[in-house]
């Protein structure tokens, strides 16, 4: 409920006593990069007053401390935080985060609307504001089975919701250059509203055309040359540091007070255990200024600029008429917050369990097909193999080249040379399909991992150098309806349930994050050499993604795209 205009505007001017007056601290200024000694008294969930002396019906001691506007994360998917809303709510907010723009779509391909709605309906509880981009790749590409189909009829019901930004990251960006149909009857349904951008390695031209289709962000540029362009050609570029793409110290250099109005923050995707050890935009504050760039450019792209560039005006700034989105931290260069307000509202564990909760969905959606140790050979007479190579810290992954000979009909394993094989089985109950393939990188010595985080179709992605432990903690996956799973021996070594939608926890996000303790160990154990194994196998499946990825359809040739026969 909004308060009165007249009690905002007689608490700003001090003529009656603010709801709450934060006294002793210090504002950073993110117009002038000055830091300000100040008060700043709020009415209600609104700024009211700053640089001056405010008397409150409640006042609260910062002394020492440093006040600067509650930070945005301008593009994620909640449920590769592995917690549902409400506890990503809890996990994030006390530090610093009073913001995120989501796209479902993680949940969207399992259970199309129904799992967007659930984000709507828990966005009205939680504490951050989360806001919703609506999910326009559910499939991504006809080259996947998902378990659900949106088209740009099924997203208009709900482009007036109140926490609907606009049109979640467009994925397909070779069907927005084909004119394809359907991708164009999205882009056509949200023109004039913001839509977000996914464009990997696009330039030049094709990059001009693109952004003609009306796309304003853009959050894959992996070098700095690569976001400049971008940022000349009119994109606001979102720099991203998640647990698997990690692209903060490329595009540090570019983060200057100049370029800082049309530059963001976002992580895409961080798991509890990440944020735990790391932090979460916190940790990417931080380690820009640690990298030289200047303070004021940092903080300007971790909330206003954010504010500015998905046209969130409330926000961004301590200033009068903005939201009271807080965050008291030690200082500018250390970044650690010691209080947190959203709207007003100081994020404590009393506020938090004084939430009403939403109900989840999607329960017993792994309908994957029994599988069997059979089912992970790879037939073919050519020697001659497509592998796909990962690079740690990034999701491109390199076409490579090499002889496999098979043996027996079968093309197997070969960890000496750390070619490790790699199957996609459709887990929706659609038809069955399974492909196998093989991949360079994951260090994989036995055993197997395996999970149901597999973007953007989420269907079961397994790699592993023993057939049997393959089918095992495949099989596993459907009886804990989804998670992840390490196998080795014809035991599971450990595992982590996942039953919202195969993609969320039911427990707290520490118990999630503690639960990724042993889960990273056992992977290690089999001689895993990535620190995030578990994420980097999901995005081996993501086909709009360069080079080469696997779906249930079998091997994808990115660049052409197209399935390799």
């Amino acid at each position: 409920m909004q308060e009165p205009l007249s009690r905002l505007i007689d608490q700003g001017r001090g003529l009656t006593p603010a709801d709450l007056v934060l006294k002793g601290g210090r504002v950073f200024d993110l117009i002038t990069g000055d830091l300000v000694e100040t008060d700043v008294a709020i009415c209600g969930d609104t700024i009211v007053g700053t640089f001056g002396s405010y008397t409150g019906i409640r006042e609260t001691d910062v002394s020492g401390q440093v006040l600067v506007p509650g930070f945005i994360d301008t593009h994620l998917h909640i449920e590769s935080s592995l917690v549902t809303p409400h506890e990503f709510d809890r996990c994030v907010g006390p530090r610093g985060v009073t913001t995120v723009i989501c796209d479902p779509h993680e949940i969207a391909n399992v259970c199309g609307l129904t799992g967007i709605r659930y984000f709507l309906d828990s966005a009205a509880q939680t504490l951050i504001d989360i806001r919703v981009q609506l999910s326009s790749c559910v499939p991504s590409t006809h080259m996947e089975t998902a378990g659900a189909r949106l088209d740009a009829a099924d997203l208009l019901p709900l482009k007036d919701h109140p926490q609907v930004i606009g049109l979640a990251e467009f994925m397909n960006f070779p069907g927005v250059l084909m004119k394809d149909e359907a991708c164009l009857a999205k882009l056509q349904a949200f023109r004039g509203r913001h839509i977000d951008g996914h464009a990997p390695l696009l330039r030049g031209a094709d990059l001009n055309g693109y952004i003609a289709a009306g796309i304003r962000t853009e959050h894959e540029a992996t070098t700095a040359a690569e976001a400049l362009e971008k940022l000349r050609k009119g994109m606001r570029v979102l720099i991203r540091e998640g647990s698997v793409s990690k692209d903060m110290h490329a595009l540090a250099p570019i983060l200057t007070e100049r370029h800082s109005p049309y530059l963001c923050l976002c992580t895409d995707d961080r798991n509890p255990l990440d944020i735990a050890e790391h932090g979460h935009l916190d940790y990417m504050i931080r380690s820009l200024i640690a990298l030289g760039c200047p303070p004021l450019a940092v903080y300007r792209a971790a909330s206003l600029s954010a504010a500015e560039a998905f046209g969130l005006k409330d926000r961004g700034l301590i200033a009068p008429g903005k939201r009271a989105d807080i965050a008291v931290i030690d200082s500018l260069e250390t970044c650690h917050a010691s209080r947190v307000f959203a709207r007003g509202v100081e994020l404590t564990p009393a506020a938090f369990a004084a939430r009403p909760t939403t109900a989840p969905v999607a329960r017993a959606s792994v309908k994957a097909p029994r599988v069997t140790p059979q089912d992970f050979r790879t037939g073919g007479n050519r020697v001659e193999t497509p592998v796909i190579g990962i690079l740690p810290g990034k999701i491109i992954t390199p076409h490579l080249t090499f002889d496999i000979p098979p043996v027996d009909g079968d093309k197997r394993p070969d960890p000496d040379r750390d070619l490790v094989k790699i199957a996609v089985i459709e887990r929706h109950g659609r038809n069955g399909n399974r492909a196998t393939g093989f991949v360079q990188g994951f260090g994989l010595k036995r055993g197997a991992i395996a999970s149901t985080v597999c973007h953007d179709h989420h269907n079961i992605a397994v790699v592993g150098a023993d057939y049997a432990d393959m089918a095992l903690a495949a099989n596993r996956l459907t009886e804990i309806e989804g998670g992840f799973v390490v196998a080795e021996g014809g035991k599971v070594l450990a595992e982590l349930a996942l039953p919202v939608a195969g993609l969320m926890s039911l427990l707290s996000f520490e118990e999630v994050r503690d639960a990724l303790i042993p889960l990273r160990a056992a992977a290690h154990s089999l001689g895993v050499t990535l620190e995030e194994p578990f994420l980097q196998l999901a995005f081996l499946a993501l086909p709009v993604i360069p080079h080469l990825k696997i779906t249930d359809h079998g091997l994808v040739d990115v660049d052409r795209f197209e399935v390799i026969p």
